[in-house]
């Protein structure tokens, strides 16, 4: 079950990105749909593994996969539309190909390590998508929180600042750990 839903929330992610891209209303609806059950399914997909004894290092890997997949696609759309900075896609791209390396490349698998900053990062990144979708929608508006729309712009630079902030603390987090590091252990004697 907990593998069907994040499969769900992945198969969302190209028609999410389509419906990011497009101005008016019917794509502006259709997104808020999809975000929501992504939204939805990303809640309960681990909750549901380890309340089955199902949990595993691979479901995690597909589950931040997914994540990734699905925001990667609608911060994109949405660039592509002018609503966020092309920047923003980008940087996210760079953080998880360094998150990859980090956990994949390094072997670390059993522990899908991740900076403090970035965890946040990763949650926060569904905010402008949300954003972005509720002011499309007219749910900002009907809701009373119209004075909230030019927060949106703000928003997605703001995770500009902080996913870059991200990647230096994992470059400077690797330098630390790299195999011929003294943190690592693995230093080789001085010729000498």
């Amino acid at each position: 079950m907990a593998h069907a839903l994040t499969a769900l929330r992945l198969a969302l992610a190209l028609p999410f990105a389509w419906w990011m891209s497009q101005g008016g209303s019917a794509a502006a609806n259709w997104a808020a749909l999809a975000i929501a059950l992504a939204i939805a399914t990303d809640l309960a997909d681990g909750p549901i593994a380890r309340r089955s004894g199902r949990a595993s290092a691979a479901g995690r890997v597909f589950d931040h996969t997914s994540d990734f997949v699905f925001v990667m696609g609608g911060l994109l759309g949405g660039a592509l539309r002018g609503a966020f900075p092309v920047l923003l896609p980008l940087l996210v791209a760079v953080a998880f190909a360094q998150y990859v390396v980090d956990s994949y490349w390094l072997h670390r698998v059993r522990e899908l390590r991740m900076s403090r900053l970035g965890r946040w990062n990763g949650i926060l990144y569904f905010v402008p998508l949300v954003g972005d979708v509720l002011v499309r929608t007219g749910l900002l508006e009907a809701l009373y929180l119209g004075a909230l729309a030019p927060l949106v712009p703000w928003i997605a630079w703001l995770l500009v600042a902080t996913t870059l902030a991200s990647i230096v603390d994992r470059l400077l987090a690797l330098s630390r750990t790299a195999p011929d590091s003294p943190a690592a252990g693995t230093t080789t004697r001085s010729p000498r």
